[in-house]
C-alpha cells in the first residue's frame, strides 16, 4: 500500500476523531422543505412556498410530475399541481434529493467526474429502492429513495480532501480510501443532518452481507439495490453466493431473477430513476 493512501487515512481518521473533519452542510432549500415535511401542521402551500424561490427545482419538480411515473391525464403546468398530485412527502424527498445534486460538482476535472459518477450510482440506487419498497415491504417509499440518495454522501469530503489538497493520486488507489472510510463518514454526516434514525445507519450496513435483523430495513433495500446494478456485470460482488445474503429473504426476493428482466418492475425503476436525473 503506498504511502499517500496511508497519509490520507490517516489525516481522515484523525480529523473525524478530534471531531474536525469538514462535513457539507445540507441546501438551505433542503432544510426548510424537510422542517415543512416533518411539522405537523404545515400546508402544501407552504412547501410551495419554499420550492418556489428555486426555480431550477420548481422546474425539475414540474417536469418529474408530468413523467411517464406520475402523468395523469392531463398535463401540469404549475407547481401547486405538480405538489398536490406528488403528495408532501414524496416532494420533500425529491426537493431534498434534487438540492443535494448541487453538491456532487468541483472543480478539477478529475473530481468532478467522480461526484457525478457516484450522484449517478445514488440516483440508481434510489430508483430501485423506492421500487422495491412499493412492491416488498411496508418501508417509506419516499424514505426509501433518500436512503439511495445519502447512500455515498460519506465520499464527499473524501474527494474535497484531495481536491484541496490537490494530491495526484491514482484511481484504484482512491477507491480503496473511498471504500474503507466513507460509511463511516457518511453516518457522521446523517448525524450532523438529524436524518432519521433508521437511515443514519445506511452507509455502514449497506455492504454488511451478514447483517441479521428482525424485518426489512432501509440498509437492506440499499444493499439489494445494489446488487441489482451489479448483477451480469464483473464487479466482485457477484462473486458472492447471493442465496446466502439474508437480505433478499426479508425481502421476500429471489436472488437469482434479475428484476431488470421483470417488465413491470423495471420500467417503474427506470421512471424512478429518470427522476432524479
Amino acid at each position: 500500500m503506498s504511502n499517500i493512501v496511508e497519509t490520507i487515512k490517516n489525516d481522515l481518521i484523525n480529523a473525524i476523531e478530534a471531531d474536525k473533519l469538514i462535513l457539507p452542510t445540507l441546501p438551505e432549500v433542503a432544510l426548510q422543505v424537510r422542517e415543512i415535511a416533518e411539522s405537523e401542521n404545515s400546508a402544501i402551500a407552504d412547501l410551495v412556498k419554499v420550492i418556489s424561490n428555486d426555480t431550477a427545482l420548481s422546474a425539475r419538480i414540474i417536469r418529474v410530475c408530468n413523467s411517464p411515473l406520475f402523468r395523469g391525464s392531463r398535463a401540469i403546468e404549475n407547481l401547486n399541481m405538480a405538489v398536490s398530485r406528488l403528495g408532501m412527502a414524496y416532494t420533500s424527498s425529491l426537493a431534498m434529493g434534487l438540492a443535494m445534486e448541487q453538491m456532487f460538482q468541483a472543480t478539477s476535472d478529475m473530481i468532478d467526474k467522480r461526484l457525478r459518477a457516484t450522484w449517478q450510482t445514488s440516483t440508481e440506487v434510489a430508483g430501485v429502492c423506492h421500487v422495491l419498497a412499493q412492491h416488498y415491504t411496508r418501508l417509506k417509499p419516499e424514505q426509501a429513495t433518500l436512503a439511495g440518495l445519502v447512500h455515498l454522501i460519506g465520499v464527499l469530503p473524501i474527494l474535497r480532501y484531495v481536491e484541496d489538497r490537490d494530491i495526484q493520486i491514482s484511481s484504484i488507489m482512491l477507491d480503496n480510501v473511498i471504500d474503507e472510510l466513507h460509511p463511516r463518514i457518511g453516518a457522521l454526516i446523517l448525524k450532523k443532518w438529524d436524518f432519521p434514525k433508521e437511515l443514519q445507519n445506511v452507509p455502514l450496513e449497506y455492504t454488511d452481507f451478514q447483517r441479521q435483523v428482525p424485518t426489512a430495513d432501509y440498509a437492506d433495500l440499499v444493499m439489494v439495490a445494489n446488487l441489482q446494478l451489479v448483477a451480469g456485470t464483473e464487479h466482485p460482488w457477484t462473486d458472492m453466493d447471493w442465496n446466502r445474503i439474508s437480505a433478499f429473504d426479508r425481502l421476500s426476493l429471489d436472488p437469482n431473477i434479475d428484476m431488470g428482466e421483470e417488465e413491470d418492475l423495471s420500467a417503474q425503476m427506470e421512471a424512478a430513476m429518470a427522476l432524479l436525473k
